[in-house]
């Protein structure tokens, strides 16, 4: 197991599963506009949720996380 695996675990288990409710939430989080976070949503690797016949979107913070670490730092 490498150093990277132990940091995103620790980060998962000091985050936990924590849910972020709504665009608002989700954009605070990622530093990002409301309307960013909308457009995220679309693209199918990115891990903002709504759910069939919902009306708010979703996101739990360790899974955004772990994908944030696949991005360049100037990607969102």
């Amino acid at each position: 197991m490498t150093m990277e695996n132990d940091r995103i675990r620790l980060d998962e288990y000091s985050l936990g599963t924590e849910k972020l409710w709504g665009l608002p939430a989700i954009a605070k989080f990622l530093g990002l506009s409301v309307h960013a976070v909308r457009d995220l949503a679309q693209q199918p690797d990115v891990p903002i949720f709504k759910p069939v016949g919902g009306n708010r979107y979703f996101a739990v913070r360790s899974e955004l996380w772990r994908w944030l670490r696949t991005k360049p730092r100037n990607d969102c």
